[in-house]
């Protein structure tokens, strides 16, 4: 049996237990709710990274809700052009190209209601993390090249600058299947082929959570 002195010890541990965290996604960015013209003809990768605070919500301290803000970067590779003509942005389709691709950078803010494992003790632990993220598109261009040229478009209206949408993370010790369902439009007021463009976005891959 434990000295009572320990025991006390123990319990004043376990108050100050946070699961304050790093946080590292790598993913795969999938254009969800595409016209059948439009197609992904290349890696369209991504990532993020971030800070999240940990506010346990049970004596147990193993739910808690976390609140982060991290900078993230992802690339879209497909056929869609984008351009600005006669300050007119223009979405097309690209033909007879060796470079198409749409990069993004944002701030982001995670949100996640957090069930664990964990002890003070105890670092590789079972993890279901799930909630909301908010993001703001910092900076964005697109780069277009064929044959002759090599054009790159950074001032692009239409594109949405707040997203969100819902977030999944579930795993063992550092590793942690990830997944970001959008919910926003990645464009507003974008006509395609006569129609509105409606793309959202879906990131699968990897995140690792460092204490």
């Amino acid at each position: 049996m434990k000295p009572q002195a320990q025991v006390n010890n123990d319990s004043i541990i376990d108050l100050k237990y946070l699961e304050d965290q790093l946080y590292l996604s790598l993913t795969y960015s999938i254009l969800n709710n595409k016209p059948a013209e439009i197609s992904q003809n290349g890696f369209s990768g991504g990532f993020s990274m971030g800070f999240i605070k940990d506010i346990p919500l049970n004596e147990q301290r193993n739910v808690g809700l976390g609140i982060g803000a991290g900078y993230a970067y992802k690339v879209y590779v497909q056929n869609l052009k984008i351009s600005r003509d006669n300050q007119t942005t223009v979405f097309e389709l690209a033909e007879d190209y060796k470079t198409n691709r749409l990069g993004i950078n944002a701030i982001e803010m995670p949100i996640e209601l957090r069930w664990r494992t964990s002890t003070p003790q105890k670092y590789s632990f079972w993890r279901v993390y799930g909630g909301v993220k908010f993001s703001y598109l910092v900076g964005y261009k697109t780069k277009f090249g064929d044959a002759d040229v090599l054009k790159t478009t950074k001032n692009i209206p239409e594109l949405n600058r707040i997203q969100y949408g819902v977030i999944l993370a579930a795993g063992y010790s550092t590793w942690n299947i990830y997944c970001y369902y959008g919910l926003s439009p990645l464009f507003k007021n974008a006509i395609f082929e006569g129609k509105n463009l409606d793309l959202k976005d879906i990131n699968i891959g990897l995140k690792f959570y460092i204490m």
